[in-house]
């Protein structure tokens, strides 16, 4: 069994994440997407929060698994028994830093490999971070997430 994962924060999750989960569900028996729990940041959904989320939005496809995890990726990777890693390319310097951290777990683990998918051109722009900002200013978000999605963000926003 090909089982993959795809990493990520996903908060929140936008059109591009959903459009890398699909294509790389197509390419592997199991897509485990692995939400970071990362004490170091401040996210603005809870983990579990981004779990149900991921979890509502990914219904359709049914070889998709949603978890998280803290600590290394290479070492969580190993723990589901995962032999690809999955991350997506927007831009040249995705690829810069992307490839040094396949680099890095490839050293840590030769059986674990990296594949880079590119985004698709329609959102090679979009990041979590641009739905932040325009929503933190109550802009219109449709564009970019899933519309059930909507509300929940503008609640944390007060808006």
């Amino acid at each position: 069994m090909r089982r993959a994962i795809y990493p990520g924060s996903f908060d929140p999750v936008t059109f591009g994440h959903i459009d890398m989960i699909e294509r790389s569900a197509k390419i592997v028996d199991e897509l485990v997407v692995a939400i970071l729990n990362n004490s170091a940041k401040n996210p603005l959904f809870s983990v579990e929060e981004r779990v149900s989320m991921l979890k509502e939005i990914t219904n359709h496809v049914p070889n998709v698994k949603i978890q998280f995890f803290d600590g290394l990726l290479i070492d969580y990777a190993k723990k589901i028994e995962a032999t690809i890693i999955i991350r997506g390319l927007r831009a040249v310097t995705d690829f810069e830093y992307e490839l040094q951290i396949a680099q890095t777990n490839r050293i840590v683990n030769s059986e674990i490999d990296t594949i880079f998918l590119t985004t698709s051109l329609e959102y090679a722009y979009l990041s979590s971070t641009i739905v932040k900002e325009v929503a933190s200013y109550g802009g219109d978000i449709s564009h970019f997430v899933p519309e059930q999605l909507i509300p929940q963000i503008y609640e944390k926003y007060k808006i």
